[in-house]
């Protein structure tokens, strides 16, 4: 334990004057917003040249994602490894050099279910940045029951040939490829007969239409899919279908729990926010007494969760996993981000109703939080499975 403690120390040294020499100043400023995240791609033009610079340099030490193997782009971090390189990242307010669905969803599934073949091919462009993902689940008449999903694929030999539509595709319009549940086979169980397929958004027949919600913005889009040929194999013979033809639910459920995984972290305090009484307070302003207790509680809440997140990451790491688990982080996350949201819309008092308040919390933003309680499953169908699956009540 003791030269486990030292080798640990030694880590967060090392990486500690690795930071101050090498992350940009203007990459110091906290602000990993969606406005001023990186998300790469083929077509993503950085906002200044030290987020190209902070982005290249954490490429070449394989930081964009620290636990990945290094084979795949990685740095091979352990758990404990990849807890200090978050923390000192949030000691020094640095930005987070690339975020994208590859990363957080598709990554993790190509490592589980991908052939050698496709993880070389799909994971090192993830980890540079140089390709952009969206996720391909969501139907009009199949959001909740996921299952659901009716977008037809057909065998047509030497391609499948798919068919339908996808809606609250987050960020399709500006997507290099999608990862996508088709229906393979018409006749099977529900659960059965879903294939999970890779398509190039370039492909003849793919389009997307983005959806304008209440706070302005157009994150999410829909998706249609007219006689679009998907090749079964590419050049290289690496199949475009990860898992096994009509088992795609096994890799669909594998990949929500990272993905409820990955949102409960935006109201845990993992993602190296600032204390939430700091950010209130950051004019100058004195708190109203009732308010700055509701900050302190949120605060509380949020570190107890980041604690309950970690834990389950050293679970996961254990080979133990966090299953349905992962609905639970998903919604106490999604409503800590919403509180956390709605306090700062308190706390501006009048200037709450400009556009662009004085406490970095744009009514916008405060909008957009609304949609946490959909995305990724709702609020309703995460409690029903807490119920259910994690306390073994009753139906």
């Amino acid at each position: 334990m003791a030269q486990m403690a030292q080798d640990q120390s030694a880590f967060r040294m090392e990486l500690r004057s690795w930071l101050e020499a090498n992350c940009p100043a203007e990459m110091r400023d906290g602000n990993s917003s969606r406005d001023h995240t990186c998300w790469g791609g083929r077509n993503w033009v950085f906002e200044s040249e030290a987020q190209e610079t902070w982005l290249n340099r954490c490429i070449e030490k394989g930081f964009t994602v620290p636990t990945w193997p290094k084979a795949y782009g990685g740095a091979g971090m352990n758990r404990a490894e990849e807890k200090i390189w978050h923390e000192e990242l949030a000691r020094i307010e640095a930005r987070r050099p690339l975020d994208s669905f590859g990363i957080w969803m598709l990554g993790p599934a190509l490592l589980h279910f991908g052939t050698e073949e496709q993880k070389k091919k799909y994971l090192l462009p993830i980890a540079r940045g140089e390709i952009r993902w969206c996720q391909g689940y969501s139907e009009p008449g199949a959001g909740s029951d996921l299952a659901s999903v009716q977008t037809k694929c057909e065998d047509k030999g030497d391609h499948w040939l798919v068919n339908g539509q996808k809606i609250w595709t987050s960020y399709a319009d500006k997507a290099d490829a999608i990862f996508a549940l088709v229906r393979s086979d018409r006749e099977a169980k529900k659960h059965l007969g879903i294939t999970f397929l890779l398509i190039d958004m370039e492909t003849p027949g793919v389009s997307t239409r983005p959806i304008k919600l209440i706070s302005g913005m157009s994150p999410f889009c829909e998706t249609f899919f007219d006689n679009v040929e998907v090749p079964k194999e590419d050049e290289d013979g690496i199949s475009s279908v990860v898992g096994t033809i009509n088992r795609g639910w096994d890799v669909a459920k594998y990949l929500l729990t990272h993905e409820r995984s990955m949102i409960s972290a935006i109201g845990s305090g993992t993602g190296g926010m600032r204390p939430l009484a700091q950010v209130l307070t950051d004019d100058g302003a004195e708190l109203d007494p009732i308010l700055r207790a509701a900050a302190i509680k949120a605060e509380i809440d949020s570190l107890a969760t980041g604690l309950t997140l970690e834990r389950y990451k050293d679970m996961a790491e254990a080979g133990q996993g966090v299953g349905d688990a992962s609905a639970m982080l998903k919604y106490v996350g999604t409503e800590l981000n919403k509180d956390r949201h709605e306090l700062m819309m308190a706390a501006s008092g009048s200037d709450a109703l400009e556009w662009d308040g004085p406490y970095g919390s744009r009514p916008a933003d405060w909008l957009r939080t609304k949609a946490n309680s959909i995305e990724g499953g709702t609020s309703e169908v995460m409690l029903s499975i807490v119920s259910r699956r994690v306390l073994g009540l009753p139906g």
